[in-house]
């Protein structure tokens, strides 16, 4: 158990730095990077609140997986991890990816269809890969979660 409450202990350290690295970014780097390119680019100066805006969500979606995370890491620390009450942080952060992938997913569709060169279309392609896979693996991940938390209750009713 020791091992656990380490990696659960560094598992927070890590948590909470991406927030706040997330959070500055969300707030300053996203919008001045796209204030920026409208100043740089005029005839792209239509693209700076639609992408401002998008990134912001996008951020927004990753925040709210961290912030699932966080909140079973405490159900595992205190031995609850095999309860209903975090099948309901697992949906959260279901929810949150495929939030993040749906919008990804029509911004890739844009980029592709006006793409001149393959590099950035394989790219986003690749990444809505990656994050549909993720996605699937946290919503298996959540059936078994659901099967430990039934048995654990037929458990503690025969006991």
């Amino acid at each position: 158990m020791k091992i656990t409450r380490l990696a659960v202990t560094a598992l927070r350290m890590v948590l909470v730095v991406a927030f706040l690295l997330l959070l500055l970014f969300q707030v300053m780097s996203i919008p001045g990077q796209f204030a920026h390119m409208a100043q740089e680019n005029p005839d792209r100066a239509n693209l700076q609140w639609p992408l401002t805006i998008f990134f912001i969500l996008e951020v927004a979606c990753v925040q709210v997986v961290i912030v699932g995370t966080w909140k079973l890491l405490t159900l595992v620390k205190r031995d609850r991890i095999f309860s209903t009450g975090a099948l309901v942080w697992v949906d959260a952060i279901v929810w949150a990816i495929a939030a993040g992938w749906t919008m990804l997913a029509a911004l890739s569709a844009l980029v592709v269809l006006n793409a001149d060169d393959p590099g950035l279309p394989l790219l986003l392609i690749l990444i809505l890969v990656a994050g549909a896979a993720l996605g699937l693996v946290v919503v298996v991940l959540r059936a078994l979660l659901r099967q430990a938390a039934d048995l654990r209750a037929d458990m503690e009713a025969v006991i």
